[in-house]
């Protein structure tokens, strides 16, 4: 039987140190991502899951809320769910997407408004039981 693969939880010191890790523009870029999800999410809790910074939402049922990463190409922002792009596909259009990634340019942040709108989408999915 296979094991399982767990996220980790390690909390700000971890992601802080994966942030300094990485290149400018990309460590700017990703600053003012967290920033975005820090604002519209107060309460939710940083970790490093699955390799990458991620926030897990506030409450009795928290789930995995958003993650981001850099690449040598382009910045990359995780919904943490398969649907939440789908969802929100014309909001996304204007970028490469997959199944569970929205891939964006080192240099230029996503926009408040569209990663507020991922949030509150995956939020929605969270409360319904969808973690």
């Amino acid at each position: 039987m296979a094991k399982a693969i767990k996220p980790s939880r390690t909390g700000v010191a971890e992601v802080e140190k994966y942030l300094a890790a990485i290149p400018e523009p990309a460590r700017t870029t990703l600053l003012t991502v967290r920033e975005t999800i820090r604002s519209a999410v107060p309460g939710a809790t940083e970790e490093i899951t699955y390799g990458v910074p991620a926030f897990r939402s506030p409450g009795p049922n928290a789930g995995r809320l958003a993650g981001y990463a850099a690449g040598k190409k382009f910045c990359s922002y995780y919904p943490m769910s398969g649907s939440v792009l789908t969802t929100l596909k014309d909001s996304v259009k204007a970028y490469t997407t997959s199944s569970g990634a929205l891939q964006f340019p080192l240099d230029k942040p996503l926009a408040t408004a569209l990663i507020k709108k991922l949030i509150q989408t995956r939020l929605k999915e969270i409360e319904a039981g969808k973690l």
